[in-house]
C-alpha cells in the first residue's frame, strides 16, 4: 500500500515537536517493557505486570501521534529515543521517573503549539496523552518512594 502524500497541514515547529514525541514514546515503550521482564525480587513481583500494561499504553500513544502526524503532512519517525533500562529496581524506577518528566515538559510545548496555530485536534490528543504521562509519573514516584 502506497504512503498517502499529504500537504502539510501544520507548522515545521509542530511537525518536528510531534516526531520527538513519537520518538519519546517508543523509547519508553521498549524501555518499560524490558524492564517489566527484567524484574526480579519480592518488590518487583506486583510492578512487573503493570509496567508491561504501560509499555503498550505507551505504544499506544506512538501509534495515536504518528496517525495524526501522518494526517498533518509529517513522516513519523521509525528512530526511539535511547532507551534506559537500568541494573536494579531503583536505577530503572528513577529513570522512568526523569522520562515521564520529560514527556510531561514536551507534551506541555505541543498543546502551547497547538494553541497557538488554532489546532484543536492535536492539542486535544496532547492533553489526553499527558492525563496518561501524569499518571505514570505519580506511580513512578510512589513506587520510587516505596524503594
Amino acid at each position: 500500500m502506497a504512503k498517502k502524500v499529504h500537504k502539510a497541514k501544520a507548522s515545521k515547529k509542530l511537525l518536528e515537536l510531534m516526531n520527538r514525541a513519537i520518538a519519546r514514546e517508543m523509547q519508553v515503550s521498549i524501555q518499560y517493557m524490558w524492564q517489566h521482564v527484567q524484574w526480579v525480587g519480592v518488590k518487583g513481583f506486583t510492578i512487573r505486570d503493570q509496567l508491561k500494561l504501560i509499555a503498550i499504553n505507551e505504544m499506544t500513544h506512538a501509534e495515536l501521534i504518528a496517525d495524526r502526524l501522518n494526517f498533518l503532512g509529517g513522516l513519523p519517525t521509525t528512530k526511539p529515543d535511547t532507551i534506559t533500562v537500568g541494573d536494579s529496581l531503583k536505577e530503572m524506577i528513577t529513570n522512568d521517573v526523569k522520562a515521564e518528566e520529560e514527556a510531561i515538559a514536551l507534551y506541555r510545548e505541543i498543546i502551547e503549539v497547538c494553541r497557538k496555530e488554532n489546532d484543536v485536534v492535536t492539542r486535544k490528543l496532547f492533553e489526553q496523552i499527558l492525563e496518561d504521562e501524569e499518571g505514570h509519573l505519580d506511580m513512578f514516584e510512589g513506587w520510587l518512594g516505596d524503594l
